[in-house]
């Protein structure tokens, strides 16, 4: 397997390779709910040793994932070979003293939780310092400026090297970079889910100078065609719960991966490779998230797919920007 492409995160000189590695799944849930099914943590650490022997060296964590646990298993990875790994984690999400996330519509930026944040995480990681450190959603009850103004204070002393935000509008993303600059911008994207396309925000970041970073570029496994009917979820996976995988739907959404999937076949890849050569055709770095090494290798191939642009024109003809149906999350989320 080639080694993996590196690119320019961002204008503040963050190199990254043009896929990293989503590490959510890999502690299975939060609060008790899966995110993807259950985990295999002998699996996990697997798949985490063999992403950076790949080359595949950013690693996204965030303290929400457990809370805490999966910050803790990237920390024990990590250990040893720290100056290999370009390590990213967020926070935002209210978690209280307890570990316990404070539930759905709870953020918090404000200045002393910003303090308190990255101190619990470089504890939970056993590093010095985090690469690339995002506020994972805004807190609507504090202005943006504080937000940053405390995270620049961060990379002031060392503890943080990068600023990110995740999922903020243009207008935010703006007023942020303003008072420190933003590195990176993590949304979510996937032939499934174009929005930033449609509210200007990918544009918004590009014109700042900002790097992309997509999430869920396999529209949460669904890209991957091998979701059939909606029990293929296991009993407690939290895609159970989202709009887009229920009801009808679910079959409508299934349709267009259906016409994916006719191809990619006829391309000689797989569903999800396709997928992904085209989250990655955009311009943009991926952090497809598995827990297990095979998907991980696949993922890896994807990279080297070179899409024509008939193909482009393709696939933007069978799933063009807001063609899947349903809400991306459930109400409150």
């Amino acid at each position: 397997m080639s080694t993996i492409k590196k690119v320019a995160l961002g204008s503040q000189g963050l190199e990254v390779p043009v896929e990293g590695l989503g590490c959510m799944g890999m502690t299975g849930g939060i609060n008790g709910m899966s995110v993807y099914g259950q985990a295999d943590e002998t699996e996990s650490l697997a798949t985490l040793h063999r992403a950076l022997e790949l080359g595949v060296n950013l690693l996204d964590t965030a303290d929400l994932y457990g809370p805490m646990l999966n910050e803790r298993l990237v920390g024990k990875v990590i250990a040893g070979r720290r100056q290999e790994v370009i390590l990213a984690t967020k926070f935002g999400f209210e978690i209280d003293d307890n570990e316990a996330w404070a539930g759905p519509g709870r953020y918090n930026g404000r200045p002393e939780y910003v303090r308190k944040s990255i101190e619990r995480s470089l504890r939970n990681l056993g590093t010095e310092y985090v690469d690339l450190y995002y506020l994972h959603r805004l807190d609507p009850n504090t202005p943006i400026e504080e937000t940053i103004g405390a995270m620049s204070r961060l990379v002031e002393e060392g503890k943080v090297r990068y600023l990110g935000l995740s999922e903020v509008s243009a207008d935010i993303l703006q007023r942020g970079h303003a008072v420190h600059p933003i590195t990176a911008l993590q949304t979510e994207y996937s032939l499934f889910d174009r929005g930033v396309e449609e509210n200007g925000v990918l544009q918004a970041a590009r014109n700042l100078g900002i790097g992309f970073v997509g999430y869920s570029p396999l529209g949460r496994g669904f890209l991957s065609s091998e979701i059939k009917t909606p029990d293929d979820f296991e009993p407690n996976d939290s895609r159970r719960f989202f709009p887009r995988y229920q009801g009808e739907n679910f079959y409508k959404n299934l349709a267009l991966v259906e016409k994916l999937q006719t191809l990619a076949h006829d391309k000689g890849v797989t569903t999800a490779q396709l997928a992904l050569a085209w989250v990655l055709a955009q311009g943009v770095v991926a952090i497809p998230g598995t827990k297990r090494r095979k998907y991980l290798e696949a993922n890896i191939a994807a990279a080297d797919i070179q899409l024509t642009s008939s193909e482009l024109t393709e696939l933007d003809a069978i799933m063009p920007v807001g063609s899947s149906v349903g809400e991306a999350y459930p109400e409150g989320l």
